[in-house]
């Protein structure tokens, strides 16, 4: 509450020009404050916001006192170069306010910071975000720029829910960094496939539209718009636990995967601006008033990225959908966050609009509970029977033929994609069988978009394609061959084990150390599997345990991503409830709007 009266104050004092550390509000000679002319602002703002006396003056004494200090730092930094940040600290750190500040020269690495802060906060493992972006930890302050009076929020990667001993809590913090780090690199290894891998075996990440189609986009695009939605996916994960902390890392990650993506291919989904309104439902929960810019910024960003996916009146997703009631949920949670930043900078009138248009949103939004009984009775997931209702305004014949036909739909790209993958597996075999490397096949067929005689073709005319029978091995190949030869392995075994593994050293000789040398026949003559089985082939089993890790990482950050493509339309309403009453409280309090 003693923040979003200050933020109110602020908003005031900037209108109105008044500055509290000049006279007549502070003595210029002593900085101590004018009591009366303070005690009189106090009282005409108290009217103004209508919050109680006492606590519009003790916020206006806490505004006055820190621009004292600011003033106070930028001589000292002019001296002596040793700047003053303001850190927001996170909610349960026991240090009386959540405001902080702390002293240091800003040529000096963010990693020098965080030790600072470490050292006096007890706070290990820490992110330092900046105007809602991470700060590096080996790059210098001042080259990311920090300034001096900068305000930095401090988010945890992770806390232990209560105070164990100190070996537990190292322990948990541990596992939780190093959980963070697979997560990094599970996406990693996603994004980084390009049709190489054998589509039986092999999970993937598929971009598609509102409908769950797959849509076709630029391989360098691809790459970076898969790790943006899989940061983004964990980031929505870990904020159903209420985690926020830790999910605004992710979702920052998602940020910074999405900035890489061309405008054109932004414009055609809706992902980033949903990221956008996570940030800051995010900066909300955390109460970060302090990145009040930053949030009018991102939710801007949203309502433009809504406008170009959706169409002004929602016809393209209407053309698209047939209906608009799902994405309807984003647009309450986009009209109470505006209501709520208008409303701490003293835009009373255009906080209250926003907020009716969320209320009347949210009467449409919510569900009769024996409506969802009845769907529910009939089979229906609790989520299909929620984004059906929705989707159809509360019509329950209207919502079972909605949600019997999205089910038919997901099952019917289901298959598709099932053949699609029963076919490419087959085309592989075809030229495996015509003996060529597995690898070399899959990536000829994926650059020809599954012509196999083109693939063919392709393979013919490529150096890189390792042949069973008549290619030279390149120099590179060469050398490695000289390696494994040296090592007492016959040549002939060096050069068809390089080509089983695609030229993989430490795989190659695995398998000879495995087979005494010798490479075993059904190595050599692997049998494809049939298209009815989709079993992989004898050769997969030559995976090293790198790719047994990259397996398991793989499947850990799926285990975070939404098996309904619907998911993130999927809300409760019961946090959104809360903040329309929070924001009806604080407006009653002041319903006529400031001028």
């Amino acid at each position: 509450m003693a923040e979003d009266i200050q933020s109110k104050l602020v908003s005031l004092l900037k209108q109105e020009k008044i500055h509290l550390w000049k006279p007549p509000f502070t003595n210029a000679d002593t900085n101590e404050a004018g009591t009366e002319q303070l005690q009189e602002l106090a009282v005409k703002y108290s009217q103004e916001v209508g919050f109680p006396l006492n606590d519009v003056a003790n916020a206006l004494e806490e505004i006055r006192s820190q621009a004292i200090k600011r003033g106070r730092s930028n001589i000292a930094y002019r001296e002596t170069n040793i700047a003053t940040i303001e850190l927001f600290l996170p909610k349960d750190v026991k240090k009386g306010s959540k405001k902080h500040h702390i002293e240091t020269k800003l040529d000096v690495s963010t990693q020098d910071l965080v030790n600072k802060i470490t050292e006096e906060f007890g706070l290990k493992y820490v992110k330092l975000i900046l105007n809602g972006k991470a700060l590096s930890h080996d790059l210098r302050l001042d080259e990311q720029n920090v300034k001096n009076n900068s305000k930095i929020m401090v988010l945890k990667q992770g806390e232990p829910e209560q105070r164990k001993e100190i070996v537990e809590v190292e322990e948990k913090k541990r596992n939780e960094e190093e959980s963070f780090q697979r997560t990094q690199k599970g996406f990693q290894i996603l994004s980084e496939r390009d049709g190489s891998e054998d589509p039986a075996t092999t999970p993937f990440l598929e971009i598609a539209d509102q409908k769950g189609n797959p849509i076709q986009i630029p391989l360098a695009e691809k790459k970076a718009l898969i790790l943006a939605m899989g940061f983004h996916e964990k980031g929505r994960a870990v904020m159903k636990r209420k985690e926020y902390d830790t999910a605004l890392s992710y979702l920052f990650l998602a940020d910074e995967q999405f900035r890489k993506c061309g405008s054109d291919l932004l414009n055609t989904v809706d992902n980033y601006a949903v990221l956008q309104l996570d940030i800051v439902w995010c900066y909300r929960a955390l109460k970060a008033l302090s990145h009040l810019d930053d949030g009018k910024q991102r939710l801007q960003k949203a309502e433009d990225c809504f406008l170009k996916c959706y169409g002004e009146q929602q016809q393209r997703l209407r053309q698209i959908k047939g209906n608009t009631g799902g994405e309807e949920v984003l647009f309450l949670r986009l009209y109470l966050l505006q209501s709520l930043l208008a409303y701490l900078d003293n835009r009373n009138d255009q906080a209250d609009r926003k907020l009716k248009q969320a209320q009347d949103l949210y009467s449409h939004l919510c569900l009769d509970p024996e409506k969802m009984n009845q769907l529910m009775g009939m089979g229906f997931s609790e989520q299909d029977t929620r984004l059906g209702l929705r989707a159809c305004r509360g019509d329950i014949n209207k919502a079972a033929l909605h949600i019997t036909q999205r089910i038919q739909e997901r099952d019917e790209i289901k298959k598709k994609e099932k053949e699609k993958s029963r076919q490419r597996l087959q085309a592989i075999n075809t030229l495996v069988e015509l003996g060529y490397n597995k690898k070399a096949a899959a990536k000829a067929l994926h650059a020809t978009n599954g012509d196999v005689d083109e693939a063919y073709r392709r393979l013919l005319d490529s150096s890189e394609a390792s042949s069973s029978g008549t290619s030279q091995p390149d120099v590179d190949i060469q050398t490695k061959m000289d390696q494994m030869a040296y090592l007492g392995f016959q040549r002939e075994a060096v050069e068809t084990a390089l080509r089983l593994v695609d030229g993989d050293v430490v795989q190659a000789t695995q398998i000879l150390l495995d087979n005494t040398g010798m490479i075993p026949p059904e190595l050599l003559s692997p049998s494809p599997p049939s298209s009815s089985s989709e079993e992989p082939s004898t050769s997969d089993s030559t995976a090293s345990g790198s790719s047994s890790v990259d397996a398991d990482l793989v499947n850990e950050v799926l285990e975070d991503i939404p098996r309904h493509e619907e998911d993130y339309l999927d809300v409760t309403l019961e946090e959104e409830s809360e903040l329309i009453g929070v924001l009806k409280s604080y407006l009653e309090k002041n319903p006529t709007p400031s001028t």
